[in-house]
């Protein structure tokens, strides 16, 4: 069952209380330390957000997409790398032990990391190979007995170095023939390779991963080879939607920063938002996230339309692959736009860490790599478009 109005309002609640009280005021210190946040990850674990898109009879909440980027958003109000490892547990790095993971797998491991009791990752990316998926080197050799020994190195893994399991995609021996393993963190072969330095969402730990002869039984198998593009894109749509929702969560925290200080803040006698050179700035970018506000809730509640077999509203003249594009394109760059407008507002305070704007500018370009870099997205907009 979806969630209806009433439902999402309750949520909305609940993790803003959560981000408001627990996230925000350890948000500077998570960024600064560039460590994983582990008790406030457990503690979103404990109050239902990994679990919010699934099925109550494993444990979930069953209340679907537009749940879980309520949650997202207000978590990533509070901070972007928060926000960012919580996507990461509540969609790609539990959905394929769900989605393909027999009843063993379940109760062993998805289970367990949907509670907050077990960290789940996936692994696609390579030092050579991005949204190229079909160029990916790392390679899934069978063996007469049925196992897959698996070789390769990956990269850009979030939450990696604290990881309990990977969903690991790699190649059969045909380019593209795709398919995606379970591999835990303790496996022999299995080396975490440098932690990376990043701009932003930096409590978002990541590194490298290198996989040398893991041997992976075939009960975790969860996509044989040849089924891991249509598998991934079972799921591209709802990767960009939360995406999406992280956007949304940022750009709204800098809105208010640089609110809150045009207010206050006082030049030549009167507060800056007297004047008409921030009203307009401030203006257009918060015009900007609500529209992509809208684009966001919309393709949501399509894609939960479509999920459940209902039909969706009229005028769906474009796929939900390319609304989601759109909506994640729109957000990223409304969250990118308006931290770049709250640190203009805020001059340079905002360029200081006494403020998170500074903070919120650097997390907010996250968002217009991660499901997907914005030139690719609009591609798949034209091709949706018939271009």
């Amino acid at each position: 069952m979806h969630g209806d109005d009433e439902v999402l309002g309750q949520i909305r609640s609940l993790f803003q209380d959560f981000a408001a009280n627990e996230v925000r005021p350890q948000a500077a210190a998570i960024d600064s330390d560039d460590s994983f946040p582990q008790e406030l990850w457990s503690k979103a674990g404990e109050i239902g957000c990994f679990g919010l898109r699934y099925p109550e009879d494993v444990g979930g909440s069953g209340l679907g997409m537009r749940a879980l980027a309520t949650a997202i958003e207000e978590i990533s109000w509070g901070s972007g790398s928060l926000g960012a490892a919580c996507l990461m547990q509540s969609l790609m790095g539990t959905h394929f032990l769900y989605r393909c993971g027999d009843a063993d797998i379940r109760s062993t491991w998805f289970e367990p990391a949907i509670a907050g009791k077990a960290i789940g990752v996936i692994c696609m990316t390579e030092p050579n190979s991005g949204s190229d998926l079909r160029s990916m080197s790392t390679r899934a050799n069978r063996s007469d007995s049925g196992e897959f020994t698996l070789n390769g190195q990956k990269t850009w893994v979030t939450s990696a170095p604290v990881a309990d399991f990977f969903t690991v995609f790699a190649r059969g021996d045909n380019e593209g023939e795709l398919g995606a393993f379970l591999v835990l963190a303790d496996q022999q072969g299995v080396t975490l390779g440098r932690q990376l330095d990043k701009l932003g969402v930096r409590g978002s730990v990541t590194c490298e991963l290198f996989l040398e002869d893991v041997v992976v039984p075939q009960e975790r198998v969860l996509v044989p080879l040849g089924e891991g593009m249509s598998a991934l894109r079972e799921i591209l749509v709802e990767i960009r939607i939360q995406t999406a929702a992280l956007a949304l969560g940022l750009g709204r925290a800098a809105l208010e920063e640089a609110l809150n200080y045009a207010g206050e803040r006082e030049q030549f006698g009167r507060p800056l938002a007297k004047f008409q050179a921030t009203r307009l700035r401030l203006a257009e970018v918060a015009t900007e996230l609500e529209a992509a506000r809208v684009l966001v809730d919309d393709v949501a509640r399509r894609a939960e339309l479509a999920t459940s077999g209902e039909s969706p509203p009229s005028g769906d003249d474009l796929g939900l692959i390319g609304r989601a594009c759109m909506a994640k394109w729109k957000a990223s760059e409304a969250a990118l736009a308006t931290s770049q407008a709250a640190m203009r507002t805020l001059a340079s305070y905002g360029y200081s860490t006494e403020y998170p704007v500074e903070r919120i500018l650097r997390d907010s370009w996250f968002t217009l790599f991660g499901g997907g870099t914005s030139e690719i997205l609009l591609l798949s907009v034209a091709r949706e478009l018939g271009l």
